[in-house]
């Protein structure tokens, strides 16, 4: 991948560090709840999975989403050897919320997280609503820190034009920009109502025969492995419903505020990035994020590499994996030219 020694990071000083304080890993559970403390005095939310000596992927969870996310592809950091971290955003699971906040500022606290990590190279993969925020750090941070970026699925520019975005997102963005309180009010009540029937009687019942039947199939087809076989149903179903909930922990105040970040310039122009080659994967038949919204984005970045599949937003979901392998392969900071 061809990528400047110049690049240099031009975030904000204010979290640029991080403190020693740091929540300790006494077990697997505990590595999904992680505190880093930054400079100003914000908290960091992160999770880890898989071994802590194999190579570092930071994962930029959706929209509405969280660290927990990442129990979803769980077993994959094992089975092709790299080291997943998640981060919270701020406002999401365990991150303080950041008022007046940019997308650009992100990257700050990413820097803050590697440093505190001990890592000096690793490789960056957006899904979804993370995507802005993995090229803004492909803008902002050194190049030589970034082995890879990728991004999955991703939220479209806006600036690209709005003719392909659905009608109830551009509500969403009116609403969180002209009358945010008032939003919050509305889905802070609809988020609690939503998790009392999520865990009411009949809908546990249902998601535990759920569970149970997708384990009689892994075992039958010979893909259940050993944590699958120590999780109990109600551990599976709580760690389900936990991935559900852990976004809205604070209440609704983060996806109020990334849904007009994510719908707004993100701050930069794609044809001012330095770093090249990120890797994109989007479906053409994703109506959540228009592939010619993508496609404009595509078109400014320095020599991306693109692939348009045929899937829409929810079954992009199945190249993840291979989307994965891809970016962690490329440890060598080499594209598909062999240019570094």
């Amino acid at each position: 991948m061809r990528t400047p020694a110049t690049a240099k990071l031009r975030f904000r000083p204010s979290s640029n560090n991080a403190s020693s304080v740091v929540s300790p890993i006494s077990s697997e559970t505990a590595r999904f709840h992680q505190k880093l403390t930054l400079s100003n005095g914000r908290t960091l939310g992160y999770a880890e999975y898989g071994n802590p000596t194999d190579y570092p992927l930071l994962y930029f969870h959706g929209y509405p989403s969280s660290r927990l996310e990442g129990w979803g592809f769980h077993k994959w950091p094992e089975i092709h050897g790299f080291r997943l971290i998640v981060p919270d955003r701020p406002g999401f699971g365990l991150s303080s919320y950041q008022p007046n906040r940019q997308i650009l500022d992100w990257p700050a606290d990413v820097e803050a997280l590697v440093s505190h990590l001990g890592l000096s190279r690793f490789a960056i993969l957006g899904c979804s609503g993370g995507g802005p925020y993995a090229i803004a750090c492909a803008y902002l941070l050194s190049a030589h820190m970034l082995s890879a970026v990728g991004v999955m699925a991703g939220a479209p520019p806006w600036v690209a034009g709005i003719k392909d975005v659905t009608v109830s997102r551009k509500l969403l963005s009116c609403a969180a920009t002209y009358c945010p309180r008032t939003l919050e009010m509305v889905l802070n009540p609809l988020c609690v109502a939503f998790r009392w029937i999520l865990e009411s009687g009949p809908v546990t019942k249902w998601l535990d025969n759920w569970i149970d039947g997708m384990k009689r199939e892994k075992r039958a087809n010979g893909q259940q492995d050993a944590k699958d076989e120590s999780l109990s149903t109600e551990e599976a179903r709580k760690r389900m419903l936990s991935t559900s909930f852990e976004a809205f922990a604070q209440g609704s105040g983060a996806a109020v505020q990334e849904a007009r970040l994510l719908s707004q310039d993100w701050g930069f122009r794609f044809q001012d990035l330095s770093y090249s080659g990120i890797r994109i994967w989007h479906g053409t038949k994703d109506v959540n994020a228009s592939i010619e919204m993508v496609r404009y984005m595509v078109k400014r970045l320095p020599r991306p590499v693109f692939h348009e599949l045929e899937e829409d937003h929810y079954t992009m979901g199945h190249h993840l994996e291979a989307a994965i392998v891809d970016l962690i392969g490329n440890k060598t900071g080499k594209d598909n030219d062999g240019h570094c």
